[in-house]
């Protein structure tokens, strides 16, 4: 987390241009030992190349590649203007965060400062608080959110694996920001502990980043409860998980009583409206009518402040509706035509970026956005992927060009142009529980290809083959069959290894 304290934040400032508020903040980094004299003209040049505005009424100059020389260690000057600087473009902003950074450091600092700004509401208490304390703790993501909401309870679950109901809890936990992809990791590969009951309970070292609780139940009763923890304010939440009454309603109540059970108000929201199966909407996959597209970051320095802006700028003209997911670094898919959010996604050279585009004008939004990742957005291209950047319809068929006699689980489909498909069976006694699974996605992530896997037996939707938690959420058992589907320069030797990894028992 960054260091914040009195010495690199300033509150209640005023100046009557941006270039006077660049100059304010690039003389605090030298007051702080962050930079040499000088950095300032960096700092100047980058918005003569593309603004710094994030949205939400922040901004984040910094220097260029020419001044990076002169900084001298990471860190931030933040300054707040409550009566805003003019950022050009009709933007406002009422937060400027500096940035000096050596190499590549910059990324993670501003994914850090992106996922906390990224909410509305925080950024504009940041804008207005005159309390130190309070800008701190909301600049450094420490968040009030509820313990436990609605949205954290995911009911009547098909699937009686543990590790299935842990990683749906995860996901949630990590969709509304109470903990991070360690925490994912962690609890995942824990053996929960089982309260009696059919209660069982899952926590993490790792990664907690806000208090919360989790909860996931399957169709006959089982439940999980996966806890995020910072301090000891949960404990007497957690206490009530010692009472069997409490553990026997845990296993048939519905929301409003569960939210009860652990002390929270009750809402109006009927259990059926939240009860959810593996792979529910954070999976960025496409329904009809929605086009999706792979391009690859073929930017040196990955998708920093300027190329952001370029494929933000790239997109608004548009008026459909486009997210996308980081398909190197997996996270829950985000707006893709906000700054701030695509450079929360740490894309780096050579990742993928997965868009999913809804509207009239989704074909024209990512044809466009092609060109421009084809280009550099806006930088020189470093990078030519080996595999290349697709374009595709969601209801379009696809073509199998994978054929394997001596396998009667393969299976041939019509197809699109340089898409190959494939189905497996299960042969593992307990389905693909977590070594299995890590066994497969091992052997996926040996390919230079595109790969998406659905659950036929579960009409699951496709998702990525390179991400566990995902494979997991599956609820494969044996017996099941697997659709993969493979784009790219190794898609047809992606899919002749997994069918021999599925026919070996993948590792069991």
């Amino acid at each position: 987390m960054l260091n914040l304290s009195a010495q690199n934040i300033r509150l209640n400032n005023a100046v009557s241009n941006k270039e006077e508020a660049i100059r304010l903040v690039a003389q605090g980094l030298v007051n702080n030992g962050n930079v040499a004299e000088g950095y300032e003209t960096g700092m100047l040049a980058r918005e003569t190349q593309t603004s710094t505005f994030l949205g939400n009424g922040i901004a984040i100059p910094h220097g260029t590649l020419d001044t990076r020389h002169l900084v001298q260690q990471t860190g931030v000057q933040v300054l707040q203007f409550p009566n805003g600087v003019e950022w050009g473009e009709g933007n406002t902003a009422y937060v400027v965060i500096g940035i000096a950074a050596k190499s590549d450091e910059h990324l993670s600092l501003l994914r850090q400062l992106t996922t906390v700004l990224g909410d509305e509401e925080t950024a504009e208490k940041l804008a207005k608080t005159e309390d130190l304390a309070e800008f701190i703790a909301l600049l450094s993501g420490k968040r009030s959110e509820p313990v436990l909401s609605a949205e954290l309870l995911s009911l009547n679950i098909d699937s009686d694996s543990l590790i299935t109901l842990s990683a749906i809890n995860a996901a949630k936990l990590q969709e509304k920001g109470y903990v991070n992809q360690s925490f994912i990791s962690d609890v995942l590969a824990t053996t929960p502990l089982n309260l009696g009951n059919n209660v069982f309970l899952a926590d993490s070292a790792k990664g907690n980043q806000l208090n919360g609780i989790a909860v996931a139940r399957n169709q006959a009763g089982k439940t999980l409860i996966t806890v995020s923890a910072i301090d000891e304010s949960l404990n007497p939440q957690l206490a009530k998980l010692t009472q069997i009454a409490v553990r026997q309603k845990l296993t048939i109540a519905p929301v409003e009583q569960i939210l009860n059970l652990f002390g929270i108000e009750s809402q109006a929201h009927s259990a059926n409206e939240y009860a959810t199966v593996a792979n529910s909407s954070q999976d960025q996959t496409a329904c009809a009518g929605q086009i999706v597209a792979t391009f690859t970051v073929r930017n040196e320095h990955g998708l920093h402040a300027r190329p952001c802006a370029v494929l933000v700028q790239t997109l608004k003209p548009f008026e459909a509706k486009v997210t996308v997911e980081n398909l190197d670094r997996p996270a829950a898919p985000v707006n893709a035509k906000s700054t701030m959010r695509v450079v929360a996604l740490g894309a780096t050279k050579a990742h993928r970026l997965r868009f999913v585009a809804e509207g009239s004008d989704a074909q024209q939004a990512l044809e466009a956005l092609g060109k421009a990742f084809a280009e550099g957005l806006g930088e020189n291209v470093s990078f030519e992927p080996a595999v290349a950047d697709v374009i595709e319809s969601a209801n379009a068929q696809a073509v199998s060009l994978v054929k394997n006699s001596e396998n009667p689980t393969v299976e041939s489909t019509p197809a699109n142009s340089g898409e190959l498909e494939a189905t497996f069976t299960i042969k593992n006694e307990h389905g693909l529980h977590a070594r299995p699974s890590a066994t497969l996605v091992n052997e996926v992530k040996k390919y230079n290809a595109t790969i998406q896997v659905q659950n036929l037996d579960r009409d699951t939707q496709l998702v990525s083959a390179k991400s566990l938690m995902k494979i997991v959420a599956l609820g494969v058992q044996k017996g099941h069959r697997l659709r993969f589907v493979a784009t790219g320069e190794e898609a047809q030797k992606a899919l002749e290894g997994i069918g021999a990894a599925i026919e070996a028992g993948l590792g069991e």
